[in-house]
């Protein structure tokens, strides 16, 4: 049985779970085409935008500004009194569909990206081949986004990089879904990265991590896409907790004491786009 209760169902497919600077809960929904902002209290539920090029990763900019993610289209969208305009262009360094994103205290964004046609490799092998050990997936480049909106690479050559959290002394956690790790790197003044090393490596346990998010007690929970299960890990790969959920999750966020998963049967798009089985599932920490 599932350790969590159900907050929020009929989404089509939750992604990038974010605290709102209201306090809200923001998320997106991949094929609704919706960015919402949900009250965990009274359950009130607001469209915040549509993003016709799909959403993905949300973050904010020092003054309140939402950012989103435009999977399809690779860019990064900024939400103005008139509506969405464009932030940042990211064609020239995302190789497939941009995705999950973290903004910082100081405005920068880094976004990642899938790197190949995900969806179609599983719709051919199934996902039995992504765990083969001889596999290695296609690098691609995480970017590093401006304030205003200027693009650079952050880090090349990274397997699927998903979800990313900024640690208490301000190193970079970046989840590399298909290299089965979470991946950390030095910030610099100049958000700028170096000294990448393995933070936790999850392919023992066959946790493909996708979103993160931080433990207000240490350790960073981790979607890990292919199971039913949130866990909460320590640097070295350690699990202290693991959080049973209805379906796999692909997506984490702590808010008020509670984990927040973003849960489907599946990331196929064949299947969820048509059918509204995706959940926001919730459990007290």
């Amino acid at each position: 049985m599932a350790d969590t209760e159900v907050l929020r169902d009929g989404l089509r497919f939750g992604e990038g779970p974010r605290r709102g600077p209201d306090g809200r809960l923001f998320y997106s929904d991949f094929y609704d085409h919706e960015v919402r902002a949900l009250d965990p209290g009274t359950g009130a539920e607001e469209v915040v935008c549509e993003v016709p090029g799909q959403p993905s990763g949300l973050g904010w900019l020092p003054d309140g500004r939402l950012l989103v993610v435009s999977m399809t289209d690779r860019r990064v969208l900024r939400l103005e009194d008139g509506g969405l305009v464009e932030h940042a262009d990211l064609g020239g360094i995302a190789t497939f569909h941009a995705n999950d994103m973290l903004v910082d205290a100081h405005g920068r964004a880094y976004v990642g990206n899938f790197g190949f046609d995900l969806h179609a490799a599983i719709a051919a092998g199934g996902e039995a081949a992504l765990l083969d050990p001889d596999w290695v997936a296609p690098g691609t480049p995480l970017a590093l986004v401006r304030p205003d909106g200027a693009v650079e690479r952050a880090a090349d050559d990274l397997k699927f990089p998903n979800g990313a959290v900024l640690l208490p002394d301000g190193r970079l956690v970046v989840a590399e879904t298909l290299a089965f790790r979470l991946t950390c790197f030095d910030v610099a003044d100049d958000g700028s990265l170096s000294g990448r090393r393995v933070w936790a490596g999850l392919r023992e346990r066959l946790i493909a991590p996708d979103g993160v998010a931080l433990d207000p007690g240490g350790g960073v929970w981790v979607a890990p896409a292919l199971q039913p299960a949130a866990f909460l890990v320590e640097e070295g790969g350690r699990i202290t907790r693991k959080v049973e959920t209805g379906q796999a999750c692909f997506a984490v966020a702590v808010l008020d004491g509670r984990l927040v998963c973003c849960t489907a049967p599946t990331s196929q798009p064949e299947v969820v786009a048509k059918a509204r089985l995706g959940r926001l599932e919730v459990v007290d920490l």
